[in-house]
């Protein structure tokens, strides 16, 4: 089994605080009013949020996807931090075990830096190409403007 790591980096002129607790801490109640046609439902199958907890995401009725669930492996809220793998979906990935993503948010010209990197652990024999992980990049980086947007409107949100 091999790993492929991607990494990319996002600006924000969104405080650091702000944006960690919409996409990490409070997700589960922020993203799905964000996006309510894309996402459904997020919630906690295990645990309350914390290290060890298991949060599924339900996602909409024209998505191609219906659900995902993430396992927290690290949380470090004084640092903006958070480690989670992607442990179960309902489309079966041929070429990957499993998916580990790294987040971490940093203060920069009075707002943000996102830094995220995704590990794919491929299945033995696979080879994973750039194509095949873009459609998730281009995801994530339109869930983040999107709560990026929605936060710059709404000052109050997670402040």
């Amino acid at each position: 089994m091999g790993v492929v790591t991607y990494s990319q980096e996002f600006k924000s002129a969104v405080a650091p605080l702000r944006m960690f607790k919409a996409l990490v801490l409070d997700s589960h109640n922020i993203i799905p009013k964000i996006v309510p046609g894309g996402i459904k439902s997020v919630e906690f199958i295990e645990g309350d949020g914390g290290v060890g907890s298991i949060k599924q995401t339900n996602f909409g009725e024209s998505a191609h996807i219906k659900y995902t669930k993430h396992k927290i492996d690290a949380l470090d809220v004084e640092n903006f931090y958070c480690k989670y793998t992607l442990i179960e979906s309902d489309i079966k990935f041929d070429k990957i075990d499993f998916i580990a993503y790294e987040v971490k948010f940093i203060s920069a010209d009075g707002g943000c830096v996102c830094k995220m990197s995704s590990e794919y652990h491929v299945k033995e024999g696979a080879e994973l190409k750039e194509d095949d992980i873009k459609q998730g990049k281009d995801r994530a980086m339109g869930l983040f403007k999107t709560v990026e947007e929605y936060l710059l409107a709404n000052p109050d949100v997670c402040a």
